[in-house]
């Protein structure tokens, strides 16, 4: 029997969102939208000197998988670089599309993403899922292009 797409912990995580407002002077900010289903992720972020991600916010107006997904990227995204979003993004988006685990990197840093496991047979959800993810990699992209270079 498959594993239900939402679950008890999806919908608790997505009604618990922390950093849900965004930070009154960001260093940079993005927002993202699913052409499939409206669902929308805005965020906006500060780094430090170092390039690790110190000041953090977002609005999310997405199903309960987008929402879900943006509370475990915002339990986790302090200390994170640019770097390190871009390839949390990239590995999220390719384990939704294939077969396997977590890849290891990923799983060390946000091992909630595991419950979305059901939503791999589904590709219209993985959309809403990535948001959060692309637009917090994009925004601290951005960020670290303005950051001076010394």
């Amino acid at each position: 029997m498959d594993a239900p797409l939402y679950n008890a912990e999806i919908l608790r995580l997505a009604a618990s969102i922390p950093h849900a407002s965004l930070p009154a002077a960001p260093q940079a900010s993005a927002r993202r939208t699913s052409p499939i289903c409206g669902s929308r992720v805005t965020v906006g972020l500060g780094l430090d000197p170092s390039g690790r991600v110190v000041d953090f916010g977002q609005e999310v107006r997405a199903c309960a998988l987008g929402q879900a997904s943006a509370a475990i990227l915002g339990r986790h995204v302090l200390g994170e670089t640019a770097e390190g979003l871009a390839q949390a993004h990239a590995l999220l988006k390719g384990w939704l599309k294939g077969d396997g685990p977590l890849p290891a990197p990923l799983a060390a840093r946000f091992p909630e993403l595991t419950l979305f496991e059901p939503a791999r047979a589904h590709p219209a959800r993985h959309p809403s899922i990535l948001l959060a993810f692309e637009a917090s990699a994009a925004a601290a992209a951005e960020a670290a292009a303005l950051a001076p270079q010394g």
